[in-house]
């Protein structure tokens, strides 16, 4: 199984791309971890926000892998815990499906995302930048992963 993130935005901060890649290469051959960045359309005071939401929207759509399982995140989205993250990332194995976690723009996703969405979750009710989800994300799957398989690196208590 891959896990797709598709993300709107490039030319992040080095520290976000070093991030992310730290847990991302963490990942087993047989659960991985693969960021798709979307362009994020230049945005001006005279353009219609929501037209550049919706393109940007088409784009990630198109790039959601064939059968795979899309997870949307938004801040009003289902909140897990890791291990109820552990629990949802062995459903999605059992499933035999490639998950795609949609991640918006400043936003957020387009309409057409949500709806094409089979589950939200939402990583904190706090806004987070676009930036740093990146890297949460990467570190809260591996973490997942861990207490999946048994790997010591997550600790409770």
């Amino acid at each position: 199984m891959k896990i797709h993130l598709l993300a709107v935005g490039t030319k992040m901060p080095a520290w976000v791309n070093s991030g992310f890649d730290e847990y991302a290469r963490r990942f087993p051959p047989e659960c991985r971890l693969q960021l798709n960045e979307i362009p994020a359309s230049k945005r001006s005071k005279s353009q219609d926000l929501q037209r550049i939401v919706q393109q940007e929207g088409e784009v990630m759509l198109a790039r959601i892998p064939e059968r795979a399982f899309v997870v949307a995140l938004e801040v009003h989205g289902k909140p897990w815990s890791t291990e109820q993250l552990a629990q949802q990332l062995a459903q999605w194995l059992m499933q035999g499906r490639d998950v795609a976690l949609l991640v918006g723009g400043p936003e957020g996703l387009a309409e057409s995302c949500r709806q094409r969405a089979e589950q939200t979750w939402s990583l904190s009710p706090l806004t987070l930048p676009h930036p740093l989800v990146r890297v949460v994300l990467a570190e809260t799957l591996y973490r997942a992963w861990t207490l999946h398989s048994g790997h010591p690196y997550h600790r409770e208590g």
